[in-house]
């Protein structure tokens, strides 16, 4: 399986810095090694995979790749776009 990003996860990855870009590839790779998954609430069809304290990764699988959503560096972005569906 491989992972495929989306635009607005590029985007975020280019605005962090080497060492967190780091920890973000670090995880794809684990998640794609163990396929560990937890599910958003309220039904979302995403996962969320926590990087650091504060920075979360989400991600959905296909039959064929991991698709990388969106990477937020911070817990209040992830917030912000998590409440954006409710």
């Amino acid at each position: 399986m491989k992972p495929a990003y989306s635009e607005h996860s590029l985007s975020d990855l280019e605005k962090m810095d080497n060492s967190t870009r780091k920890q973000f590839i670090n995880h794809v790779e684990k998640i794609l090694e163990s396929l560990h998954q937890r599910h958003m609430r309220f039904g979302m069809p995403f996962h969320v995979e926590e990087v650091t304290r504060q920075a979360r990764l989400v991600y959905n699988f296909d039959a064929e790749a991991l698709f990388i959503l969106r990477c937020f560096a911070t817990h209040k972005e992830y917030e912000r776009w998590y409440k954006s569906y409710k």
